[in-house]
């Protein structure tokens, strides 16, 4: 049985993964307002895989006969001034993501709570994954020059990687 303090910490959490899911459904907004469709693509696949670690989450709980209290998922409210800055809030929210999934772990740990541990550590692993894959494209974006040919370039690259 879970304590009390997990049944929380993971509440909190699944609030945050879909939160992680409206952001990324934003930024994909962003682009494809601007016909940028590889990048609304990476952006909505983005979206998808958050929605999937609320539902791992969400059942997690109920596997575990806990109570899920599902909370208001606050709005993004993020106007970008260029096409880097999605991307660099992308891996700055990544790493608070992370930074949560640990305290849930930290957490699991200290309370002996070895089936939480077990079960974060896809977590752990997942979010190393995304923080990498986020610095990947604001490298590749540098790299580029995130001129309008360099853009383009990436846009196309992105609509491929996720098919």
């Amino acid at each position: 049985m879970l304590s009390k303090n997990i049944e929380r910490l993971i509440n909190e959490q699944i609030n945050k993964e879909i939160f992680s899911a409206y952001l990324y459904l934003e930024m994909a907004n962003h682009y494809g307002e601007q016909g940028l469709q590889g990048f609304k693509k990476w952006f909505d696949k983005q979206a998808k895989e958050e929605l999937e670690h609320a539902e791992k989450f969400n059942n997690y709980l109920v596997d575990e006969g806990a109570h899920v209290v599902l909370k208001p998922i606050a709005a993004p409210e993020k106007v970008y001034a260029n096409n880097k800055e999605p991307l660099d809030y992308q891996l700055a929210h990544e790493q608070f993501v992370t930074a949560s999934i640990n305290t849930i772990y930290e957490a699991a740990l200290k309370e002996n709570d070895h089936r939480t541990v077990l079960f974060l550590n896809w977590f752990i692993t997942e979010q190393q994954e995304e923080e990498e894959t986020a610095a990947d494209l604001i490298h590749k974006y540098e790299l580029l020059g995130g001129d309008k040919k360099g853009l383009y370039m990436l846009d196309l690259e992105l609509g491929k990687a996720r098919e």
